[in-house]
């Protein structure tokens, strides 16, 4: 380990393994299996990155995204480790040229596509050289239940019946028990030792707000918050997402779009720009986001509701990388449930995985209902006990909803759905009983039945949280037509009947939390500290122009605060900053105590 912790120090510049990092790669230098869990940013890729330099051969290092595998390889080449990709990215002779180098023994590291890994070509090149180890990244992409499902996967079993005597990691950020142990099944992993993370991500502050008009609240959250960061916003469908991006431009803010419909080379650009440029917000589908491995990503928003949790602690885990504050920030209605529940129902799936489908979107939804800690909630989701009540860094946290007795008003809304024949949806319902005399309700006569009415005392916005959240606690169900009709579930029997008391959350506030964001915390305090961090970014931007790399390959945000902070005046104080190896302080130091002496 003495070996290990040098390259740690020499090559990547951090002065210490963190968490279970040690173990695992004293396991896998030794020769182990193992499955490794790590939230995102927590240095999953050192686990392999190390051991591939201190064990003989190439490590082959399998990832799901060429965007990943690049972004990865670039980073590593700057501080001096011999990596290199292999994917359709390459041309003929490009791709001929890493196959040479990789005979020659000049690489220590090979990223390589799972497609590309299975072909018979690939399988006897590698039998050709000796192989330090095989890293399988992102392998909850294993389960067939899981929400990053890739078939390929499935058949990586064969690295293990190919090459029996190599080593095998298998790493992600999100897995439940279930997944876990289909990861372990479909790749051989009977015997690896399991190595499991804390699933708590204290930088990252969650908050689910209810929805009301989602773009203007986007925005409200934008400038308070994250004005000139880098963030991602997530959208269900490529119409909204390019909506999205439009109208945020029309209000000044530097977005772009992204989703599976448009061209390669506009995604590409559009993906390239995000990952060079500071204070660049992409709003995506779920088509972007694997792999984009940029750390100073301040903020993820979801403007419509992720289908599972872990969906939605993969996404959220994009902010934040660095560890510094970053915020997790959602708007969640009505609609959303009514949407998420239809597409379940309406799928050609087979019926176990839409029973799979129901329990993961059930706890999502148990999520953005709970009246408790939302990291605890989450933590126990993945299966961590945890003595959390409250983490002091989540909306429920920091503001406690307010909770009331809704018993009756469930009765009212469950009778009326009733009495319509469960044939119609919240909107039509809403109007029934708040005694709007519509043009539909007057065509179908629903003026003339007891619940016409009989809830006029509550706004519509509320009446709309009231169905939302019994959608959510099981005692309606969506009918499978295109009309959104709300139906009666067998869970709501006891309450019309009056044997179960209903205890509902109140409508939370859009406004932000009265409290400032740990975000605002990272920013200089004094002017002679703000004018020495625009100087360093600008310096860095210009440097990682001319390398061709985005910035934060040169240094992370937390390197450069830390530069701020100690604003070290020799090499010798240079090497204890955090992220500053003997290749980058041989390349950069100069540079950087020029600007610290203020040259």
């Amino acid at each position: 380990m003495s070996k290990a912790l040098n390259i740690l120090n020499e090559i990547f510049g951090y002065p210490a393994f963190r968490g279970q990092q040690a173990e695992i790669v004293s396991h896998l230098t030794n020769g182990g299996d193992c499955l490794v869990l790590m939230p995102t940013g927590g240095g999953k890729s050192l686990c392999y990155q190390i051991p591939a330099l201190l064990r003989e051969g190439v490590a082959i290092i399998v990832s799901p995204l060429i965007a990943l595998m690049q972004n990865q390889a670039t980073a590593l080449n700057e501080i001096g480790v011999r990596a290199a990709v292999l994917n359709s990215s390459l041309s003929t002779e490009e791709a001929g040229l890493v196959e040479q180098q990789l005979l020659a023994g000049d690489h220590d590291l090979l990223y390589v596509a799972p497609e590309r890994l299975l072909t018979g070509r690939f399988l006897h090149l590698i039998t050709r050289i000796p192989i330090a180890l095989f890293a399988i990244d992102e392998a909850h992409c294993v389960s067939q239940w899981g929400h990053d499902f890739r078939p390929e996967y499935s058949q990586l079993s064969i690295l293990h019946e190919r090459f029996p005597t190599v080593p095998r990691i298998a790493l992600t950020a999100t897995a439940d028990t279930d997944t876990r142990q289909e990861i372990i099944e479909r790749l051989g992993l009977d015997k690896a030792r399991v190595f499991i993370s804390s699933f708590d991500r204290p930088n990252i502050r969650y908050h689910i707000i209810d929805k009301a008009n989602s773009r203007s609240q986007l925005l409200a959250f934008i400038l308070a918050e994250h004005r000139n960061d880098s963030g991602i916003v997530y959208c269900l469908s490529r119409k909204k997402v390019e909506e999205t991006a439009a109208w945020l431009v029309s209000h000044g803010m530097r977005a772009l779009a992204y989703h599976a419909g448009m061209s390669t080379q506009v995604r590409s650009m559009n993906q390239e720009r995000f990952l060079r440029e500071e204070g660049i917000i992409m709003v995506a589908t779920i088509a972007f986001g694997m792999g984009i491995d940029k750390p100073d990503v301040r903020f993820v928003a979801h403007l419509d509701l992720p289908r599972s949790i872990e969906s939605y602690y993969q996404e959220t885990g994009r902010a934040g990388r660095d560890g510094q504050p970053a915020n997790a920030w959602m708007v969640y209605g009505l609609s959303d449930v009514i949407q998420q529940r239809r597409m379940i129902e309406e799928s050609e799936a087979h019926i176990k995985f839409k029973q799979v489908a129901a329990r993961k979107l059930e706890a999502m939804l148990s999520l953005c209902e709970t009246t408790t800690c939302r990291r605890a909630h989450i933590m126990n989701y993945f299966g961590e006990t945890t003595e959390m009540a409250a983490c002091g860094n989540c909306d429920v946290c920091l503001n406690p909803p307010q909770v009331w007795d809704a018993t009756l008003e469930v009765q009212k809304a469950l009778s009326c759905v009733y009495r319509t024949s469960q044939n119609f949806g919240a909107g039509h319902l809403i109007d029934i009983l708040r005694g709007n005399l519509t043009e539909r309700v007057k065509k179908w006569h629903h003026d003339k039945i007891s619940t016409f009415g009989i809830g006029k005392d509550l706004s519509e916005k509320t009446w709309r949280a009231i169905f939302r959240q019994m959608i959510a606690l099981g005692f309606l169900t969506t009918a499978n037509d295109n009309y959104g009709a709300l139906q009666l579930a067998d869970a709501c029997r006891p309450v019309l009947k009056g044997k179960q008391t209903v205890v509902l959350r109140q409508l939370t506030k859009s406004a932000h939390s009265s409290e400032k964001e740990k975000a605002h915390d990272m920013l200089p305090s004094s002017a002679a500290e703000r004018y020495l961090w625009e100087r360093l970014r600008t310096w860095r931007a210009r440097t990682a122009q001319e390398h061709g790399v985005p910035a934060y390959v040169i240094f992370h945000d937390a390197t450069l605060r830390e530069l701020v902070r100690l604003c070290p005046q020799t090499e010798d104080e240079l090497r204890q900053i955090t992220g500053i190896g003997t290749r980058k302080l041989d390349k950069y130091g100069n540079h950087l105590i020029e600007i610290l002496r203020g040259s």
